[in-house]
């Protein structure tokens, strides 16, 4: 089934078979009880030349920009259905993690692997980076899914046009199968047949500097982390969560906290390692100095916030699902706990299994977290990317896109 809506009034140039469109794919889908959504931006969109999914070409046709435009995805129509035989056994020694030197690789429970760590296995090749998942384990031998990671799912994908153009030259060139791009890391970030992933073998929060952190962060660093655009990002996503009145945690806190300025929030505590940083942070009602690292355990009372936010910081925790159910015991039953994320860190000092993993199997660690806690409902994951990269910005010579923008967000429960 399609829909399509407006939001905009007065455009005038309608996607046809010789025109040009700037579009969001909004991917979303539910898989464990967990929700998930994925927005990709491309340019550059083309009916004549490009493959879609079935019916959205159809129904592409003749919208302009402001149209939203949504069709309803079963199973095998974005990528091939689930086929049980793509599911297998292997000898553990045809698993071969020295392909991936410097890398923590072992087969433990819901990880994706390259199928090019996998050798005299069927259909694969020393550089085939398409994934695989590991499941069972057991006396010597290894089950693996071939299948690809949005198999088997039912979504529901929007198309945004932000903008169409006439094409002035010819419409030949490169095809895009957009089935193919959207669905490019979905699915990933799922847990596998409703089961924790095993992302916690010994080591995996271990950092090539564990001296004190306490020392790492006494020098301030007076910046911010991800580009403007992305921040922006952060800060709608945080404006979305947050209302009028509400007492907030900015949990690893710095220099700016990326609230919406708007709001009129009734407290913004911030917690983190550097005092001059946190002094700087002209949002914060107050801050405390504290080292999540050697004291998981917040210093606040229950139910003191109606929520706690964290940006670019939990890539950092060496012990996450403590200081992740504390910050359940300081919310409110209800309360919402929101943490973002990118592709950016400190190298030193983030945790070995952040390095080691699928971007979009970061976004499945940090679910984990929140889902080990057992407090926490209605977790909902998203990822944004493909923004342009702001011109003023330090790697724009480089760097066509916007960073990332990864979240999990979850409500506290016991406030029905």
């Amino acid at each position: 089934m399609a829909e399509t809506g407006s939001n905009t009034a007065g455009a005038h140039v309608a996607i046809g078979p010789n025109s040009l469109a700037l579009v969001d794919f909004i991917l979303e889908w539910e898989r464990g009880g967990v929700a998930h959504r994925t927005e990709k931006r491309h340019r550059r969109i083309n009916l004549w030349r490009d493959f879609f999914p079935a019916g959205l070409d159809e129904a592409l046709s003749g919208a302009r920009a402001g149209d939203i435009v949504t069709i309803d995805c079963p199973p095998g129509s974005l990528v091939p259905d689930h086929v049980a035989s793509d599911v297998f056994e292997i000898p553990l020694s045809a698993f071969r993690a020295e392909l991936l030197p410097g890398t923590r690789v072992a087969p433990d429970f819901g990880r994706f692997f390259p199928r090019g760590v996998l050798e005299g296995v069927r259909g694969t090749f020393r550089q085939d980076r398409r994934p695989f998942r590991c499941l069972d384990l057991a006396e010597g031998r290894l089950t693996v899914d071939f299948n690809h990671s949005f198999a088997g799912i039912a979504a529901r994908l929007s198309v945004h046009v932000l903008g169409v153009a006439e094409q002035a030259d010819d419409v030949g060139g490169r095809s895009t199968d957009w089935a193919r791009e959207v669905t490019d890391g979905p699915g990933i970030e799922a847990r596998a047949n409703g089961l924790p992933t095993d992302f916690f073998y010994d080591g995996a929060f271990e950092r090539v500097a564990e001296d004190d952190d306490a020392v790492f962060y006494a020098k301030p660093r007076m910046t911010v982390h991800l580009d403007s655009a992305a921040l922006g990002l952060v800060t709608d996503l945080y404006r979305q969560q947050l209302g009028d009145g509400m007492a907030v945690l900015d949990l690893m806190a710095s220099l700016h906290s990326h609230l919406p300025e708007e709001r009129a929030l009734r407290r913004v505590a911030g917690l983190g390692l550097n005092e001059a940083e946190l002094a700087a942070n002209g949002r914060l009602t107050d801050y405390v100095v504290h080292d999540l690292n050697a004291r998981p355990a917040l210093p606040y009372d229950d139910g003191e916030f109606d929520a706690v936010v964290s940006t670019v910081s939990v890539e950092y925790l060496t012990d996450p699902i403590a200081v992740i159910g504390d910050a359940g015991r300081v919310l409110k039953p209800g309360g919402t706990l929101a943490l973002t994320f990118s592709h950016r860190w400190f190298p030193p000092k983030v945790i070995a299994v952040w390095r080691e993993v699928h971007p979009f199997e970061r976004i499945g660690l940090v679910a984990e977290y929140v889902l080990r806690t057992g407090l926490f409902e209605e977790v909902r994951t998203l990822s944004i990317e493909g923004l342009p990269r702001p011109a003023d910005d330090p790697y724009a010579a480089s760097e066509a896109h916007s960073d990332p923008v990864f979240a999990v967000v979850a409500r506290r429960g016991g406030g029905h």
